[in-house]
């Protein structure tokens, strides 16, 4: 086994392929591609090879390649060109991978990789009780207890979804940048735009946090964040 041996785990979102570089416990490098357009394996392949080349990470240096999806229709291409142009063909997180985390909920198959990958990190990093929040495409929030078990998950429109409909499903509004605007008191429709997306955000975020910490009756639970 090299001395720099390395793995590749890849995060398949909705938007995004997320991929970073694990040395050891150190991340070494992170980069993207977009989800939403299709690519042949070998597309996929030599995309991601001549990505780790940008960073001087060689094949021979990849050991193994860990996997989470939670977009079905790109697996196929995706896993082919990481077998083909990376040697190896990719471990793939599911409800059945042994990962020290029990999942206590009621439909412990339905339980998404990318939350499953959260719960651990977070159980990992912090300890529970942790209250793992991911910003993506949705806004998730899952529930781990004290002794590694996901409790319970929350799923609510990301930031970006909620711009969509807002802008998509009423005529006469604008496509506008999210970002928080100088006031609440907005005047006009950009700013109001901004409003109700940034503060209906914060206070979605701050309402299901306070929500799961009083119906758990663990007030000082710890929160996290990532996406």
């Amino acid at each position: 086994e090299q001395e720099n041996s390395m793995i590749l785990v890849i995060d398949v979102g909705n938007t995004n392929i997320t991929f970073g570089v694990y040395e050891g416990k150190k991340l070494v490098t992170t980069f993207r591609m977009m989800s939403k357009l299709p690519h042949t394996s070998d597309e996929y392949g030599m995309s991601i090879r001549q990505l780790l080349m940008f960073d001087g990470i060689s094949k021979e240096q990849i050991e193994g390649t860990i996997l989470a999806s939670v977009v079905p229709n790109i697996m196929h291409s995706l896993v082919g060109g990481i077998t083909r142009y990376l040697g190896t063909p990719p471990l793939i997180v599911g409800a059945g991978t042994k990962t020290g985390i029990r999942i206590i909920t009621e439909s412990p198959k339905e339980i998404g990789p990318d939350r499953i990958v959260d719960a651990v990190a977070a159980y990992e990093k912090y300890g529970g009780p942790v209250l793992v929040l991911d910003f993506g495409t949705a806004t998730t929030y899952d529930y781990v207890t004290a002794d590694g078990c996901f409790a319970a998950g929350i799923t609510a429109p990301g930031i970006r979804i909620s711009a969509k409909a807002l802008w998509e499903d009423t005529a006469r509004l604008p496509v506008v940048e999210i970002k928080k605007p100088k006031s609440i008191l907005a005047q006009e429709t950009i700013s109001s735009m901004q409003a109700g997306l940034v503060y209906g955000q914060i206070g979605q975020t701050e309402y299901i946090v306070n929500a799961v910490k009083k119906e758990t009756g663990l007030p000082d639970m710890k929160v996290v964040a990532t996406g």
